[in-house]
């Protein structure tokens, strides 16, 4: 018989363990408050023309099936709650038909309660690094939620990091705005590719998840590697050689098809990540004056880390996330270079026309495969 309240994750401890842990960011009064959620909310709109002259995506002049969301820490780990709610909601209703009426409530309750507390702490940690991200699941279980998903922007830690790196704010804003809107733009021009990742990662999800008696290492793995999946922390590169081992938890837990679906989804990923930094470094100084500086101070950071911090960042696997943006960028900029904007936008058009990691890696192959589908 099927456990229909089965049961593995206790979401709400989720939230309200990371709400617990995380620390409050900087202090600013109210006043001040409601002065950078305005203008966070002003840049957010004013990126979208930008992104819309730099990628020519029709899909940049209405947004309106999404949402923008400013937060604050807590506020950001909650989101995150009910995306990965929402990513994961295939993958335990099916490992609820395989093996729910196996696993007794127990074990469910004392389950649900571990991966619920260390999902929440790994959200602590990582809603005090992100910047921002576009989240597209959002709207799939919560109809409040646009079906398009939202934009979130985190205030305390925008404002934390244009203070420690002393930048013009107006204007590192709008450069931290102008990646979130590509990723928001990116999906509304490939309505597909919300349902198709979420497949994907499903797929994947439900393979890890297929032995509870690890669903808590498992979890960790998965929520270190995915939760950074859409957002933007640090543009920090990481050396060729590191690569394997900064996947952490996660590069020990694959069989060879699960290799080869986190292989698609990396692709995908980096194409989406590199996309995104392309359009921030195609503004100059007649849009972001200081842009020169804000890249060169943003892109020194990390250099400070405390051991502890590192080792954190290396068992979540978001040093090899780090790396998705420079693949991703290297493969957008040479992919553009080689067929223009133009043709280099079919990518969005159907699943087929997106890279393989191969590809990402050879650009050039990408590019003479979709020149020649066009010719056919």
């Amino acid at each position: 018989m099927e456990n229909t309240d089965f049961r593995m994750i206790n979401w709400e401890l989720a939230a309200n363990t990371a709400a617990t842990l995380v620390g409050a960011g900087p202090k600013l009064s109210p006043a001040q408050i409601a002065e950078v959620v305005a203008d966070l909310r002003i840049k957010a709109d004013a990126a979208v023309e930008h992104v819309h002259r730099i990628t020519g995506l029709e899909a940049a002049k209405d947004l309106r099936d999404s949402q923008v969301l400013i937060v604050d820490r807590p506020g950001w780990a909650r989101a995150n709650v009910h995306s990965f709610e929402a990513m994961l909601d295939p993958a335990m209703k099916s490992l609820a038909e395989s093996r729910g009426a196996k696993i007794s409530e127990t074990t469910q309750v004392l389950s649900s309660t571990a991966t619920g507390v260390e999902m929440g702490a790994i959200l602590a940690f990582l809603s005090s690094k992100v910047l921002g991200q576009y989240d597209p699941f959002a709207g799939l279980l919560r109809e409040e939620v646009p079906s398009g998903g939202r934009l979130v922007l985190v205030a305390p830690n925008i404002v934390a990091i244009e203070r420690e790196l002393k930048v013009d704010t107006n204007d590192f804003r709008l450069w931290v705005a102008l990646h979130e809107q590509t990723h928001r733009v990116q999906f509304a021009a490939a309505p597909w590719l919300r349902e198709h990742l979420r497949g994907k990662i499903s797929e994947l999800l439900a393979s890890l998840l297929a032995e509870p008696e690890a669903l808590g290492q498992r979890i960790k793995a998965a929520a270190g590697s995915l939760t950074g999946g859409n957002s933007k922390t640090e543009n920090v590169q990481v050396p060729a050689e590191e690569t394997e081992s900064s996947l952490g938890l996660l590069s020990a837990l694959q069989n060879s098809e699960q290799k080869e679906i986190l292989s698609h989804v990396t692709a995908v990923m980096s194409l989406l990540e590199g996309h995104a930094n392309v359009v921030m470094d195609a503004v100059d100084s007649s849009i972001v004056p200081t842009v020169k500086t804000i890249r060169q101070r943003f892109g020194g950071r990390g250099k400070d880390r405390s051991p502890l911090e590192k080792w954190i960042r290396k068992m979540l696997g978001m040093d090899a996330k780090m790396r998705q943006y420079a693949d991703g960028q290297r493969f957008v900029n040479k992919a553009v270079a080689l067929v223009g904007m133009e043709t280099f936008n079919k990518v969005w058009e159907r699943v087929e026309n997106l890279p393989t990691e191969t590809e990402l890696h050879h650009p050039e192959q990408w590019a003479a495969r979709i020149s020649a589908a066009g010719e056919e």
